[in-house]
């Protein structure tokens, strides 16, 4: 059936397959698809996506070898086939394993549109086929149950969906599913994965619901919400979103009630983030989705309350969510530990999913000034340089108990990894159709060439820079056809002196850095509007030139005073980068260091894991006792590096919040002892 290609108001990742027929509501801004967008190699982000092509996704898969992932599959195909065959189930692994080939496989999808490869092409069809075959005759596809269904694993519970709300993850392997199936179908138009992850979708939308007969329950761990609004849009099938809104609306209604999974009242009485970090982030993409889709403003105005809470008393200042490991979960108001902050690499992946959501919801920059914090900070702190070793928890302070794996027996993270960093590029722009002039957006800063869709014309740009490292951008027009439209270009938070879009941090060193804008070769005054974006438009033409030249100085940070874990100390960021202290750059205690009260920085050059950084110097000062038990005072030059790149070179201490007042000294270990 031929199917018109748009532009998908949902998805992170890429364009969907859409019928025509279906009247659908959407996102008032257009996501520009990743496959639109290429990254030039060897840039900072060209790095990470070479890294995840040759590292992570084949280590990745060699895991789900290794691990036994795919004999789940492989034991339940054997059961089908031979209903005498049954397999031990509990005591080997979780649940929700089947997600680790899934999200594999979608971060494979997003590799091979952007690098042809038949070789991966093929391992993945064969990956499907093995998938396929564990399918059961009515579409059902959970290999913790069919391996041995009389003595199913012990989260699945003695039938269908009885244990979904506590701990089968039925409805979470589902979700991954689709998101995997669809990316897949997209990449290669191959539409096997799709028809398996639609079977399912099928039996998910006759079994459970609010009708007589049906499992009334909603997902112990989202992500089937915003699964099944993007097949809507892949399929047409309305479905899908029906059964989408039935698991946000009954949430609070059913069985279990409880703040760790969010299921504790109504998502529309929600106000502030509660419980497991990625389950929330999970739902609260799905509400944007669904509210996208079908109008219902009740849900809108419930994501921004709790994005409002979250900016304004949870947010890390790496843009980590989730304070305490205990229940993976946000902590109370103002409650962000740093050597106990959890930050798990999975809920910043799900930060960076709401705040896009919201971005193409309202069109305000200070969504994608919270994206990429997060992204530059806490998120890809969880994958090393080279892409094979990774944080599970993403710390702000370490002792030297923390360092990087090289897998877990609970994968998430890792293939969450993955599925991400092949999508970066569809978060570079997006455009809005007016009846007017049509506006395209320049979101994040990164050497790029891409063509994009403005209605049914063509306009190709290159951007080139070495941002996140300096300030200037180049952004040229290579061809246009769309004529007049409007360029919006984000002008970051951390330029306009605002590091979050809240009172929660900020900066303390009264520099007021600046911007400007060269148009072919002419510098234009141009202001920010309220909504964070410098507006030029005009009729643009084949080499038109924007230099972007954004002032980049480092800067130190303070924290709301009501963030006790915070008090005295400081921060150091440059750009979107936030900076750390680690033992290998400073043969002092760092926990003894006392910073300046007026810091000044040296920027310098090393490499860490073969790449290149930039580094920051600063005077500073470690307190010591000497053996007359009298205070020493002993001058310092701290180096600081990008807190992405800590732990790359054996565990030690490491601290991004440095003391800068008395009252925030660590006591040295002989004051302790006394």
């Amino acid at each position: 059936m031929k199917r018109t290609i748009l532009l998908s108001l949902i998805t992170l990742h890429l364009s969907l397959f859409v019928s025509p027929a279906v009247a659908q509501k959407g996102y008032p801004i257009t996501p520009v698809p990743f496959t639109a967008v290429k990254v030039t190699p060897g840039t900072f982000w060209g790095q990470r996506l070479e890294a995840s092509r040759n590292t992570t996704i084949p280590l990745a898969f060699s895991k789900c070898e290794s691990e036994g992932r795919y004999k789940n599959f492989e034991h339940a195909a054997a059961h089908l086939a031979d209903p005498s065959k049954v397999f031990k189930v509990n005591g080997v692994g979780f649940s929700f394993d089947d997600t680790d080939p899934y999200k594999t496989l979608e971060g494979a999808a997003y590799i091979l549109q952007t690098y042809r490869d038949k070789r991966l092409e093929a391992y993945c069809d064969s990956v499907i086929d093995i998938i396929g075959r564990a399918q059961e005759p009515d579409g059902y596809l959970y290999t913790a149950r069919t391996q041995n269904p009389a003595d199913p694993h012990h989260w699945a519970g003695d039938r269908r969906w009885v244990k979904e709300e506590d701990l089968s993850h039925e409805l979470y392997n589902l979700g991954h599913m689709v998101e995997s199936a669809v990316a897949y179908w997209q990449a290669t138009g191959k539409r096997k994965f799709l028809d398996i992850a639609r079977r399912y979708a099928d039996v998910v939308c006759k079994e459970v619901g609010p009708n007589p007969g049906q499992a009334c329950v909603v997902p112990g761990h989202q992500i089937a919400e915003m699964a099944l609004a993007r097949l809507y849009l892949a399929t047409g099938e309305k479905k899908y979103l029906d059964e989408a809104k039935f698991l946000l609306d009954y949430r609070g209604k059913t069985q279990i009630k409880q703040e760790y999974s969010q299921s504790h009242k109504p998502v529309v009485e929600q106000d502030e983030a509660v419980g497991h970090a990625v389950r929330a982030a999970y739902m609260y993409a799905g509400i944007a989705d669904v509210a996208a889709l079908t109008g219902d403003e009740s849900y809108i105005k419930a994501i921004d309350r709790i994005w409002d809470n979250i900016v304004t008393k949870k947010l890390y200042i790496t843009g980590g969510i989730g304070a305490t490991a205990s229940g993976e979960a946000f902590g109370r108001n103002y409650e962000l530990p740093n050597m106990s902050a959890y930050c798990e690499t999975c809920a910043a992946i799900g930060n960076v999913y709401v705040n896009y959501r919201l971005f193409l919801l309202h069109g305000e920059s200070k969504y994608y000034d919270v994206l990429e914090r997060t992204l530059y900070n806490g998120l890809i702190s969880g994958v090393s340089l080279q892409g094979n070793a990774f944080f599970y928890p993403n710390p702000l302070e370490s002792m030297g108990q923390h360092q990087r794996q090289a897998w877990f027996g609970c994968a998430c993270c890792p293939s969450n990894i993955c599925r991400f960093i092949p999508s970066l590029p569809g978060y570079v722009y997006a455009v809005k159709e007016e009846r007017g002039t049509p506006s395209v957006y320049v979101n994040l800063f990164l050497s790029n060439t891409s063509t994009l869709n403005v209605g049914k014309k063509k306009l190709t740009l290159t951007q080139k820079t070495s941002y996140p490292w300096d300030g200037e951008t180049v952004l040229t027009i290579d061809k246009n056809t769309v004529g007049e439209f409007n360029l919006k270009i984000r002008v970051p938070g951390w330029l306009r002196n605002k590091p979050v879009p809240s009172d929660l941090y900020q900066y303390a060193d009264n520099k007021h850095l600046g911007y400007s804008f060269i148009i072919n070769g002419i510098t234009v005054p141009l202001l920010v509007d309220a909504d964070g974006y410098v507006n030029i438009e005009r009729r643009w033409k084949k080499g038109d030139e924007v230099v972007i030249c954004f002032d980049m100085e480092p800067r130190i940070v303070r924290a709301n005073n009501k963030v006790e874990a915070d008090r005295g100390m400081i921060a150091v960021e440059r750009g979107p980068l936030v900076y750390c202290a680690e033992h290998p750059d400073n043969q002092f205690d760092i926990f003894s260091i006392l910073i300046n009260q007026n810091p000044q920085f040296q920027l310098e050059k090393k490499e860490i894991a073969d790449t290149p950084i930039v580094t920051l110097k600063t005077d500073a000062q470690t307190l010591d006792f000497n053996k007359q038990g009298k205070l020493t005072v002993k001058d310092q030059q701290l180096t600081l590096i990008p807190y992405y790149a800590w732990c790359h070179r054996g565990k030690g201490k490491m601290r991004v919040w440095l003391p800068q007042d008395l009252s925030a000294i660590t006591p040295p270990a002989s004051l302790s002892g006394r």
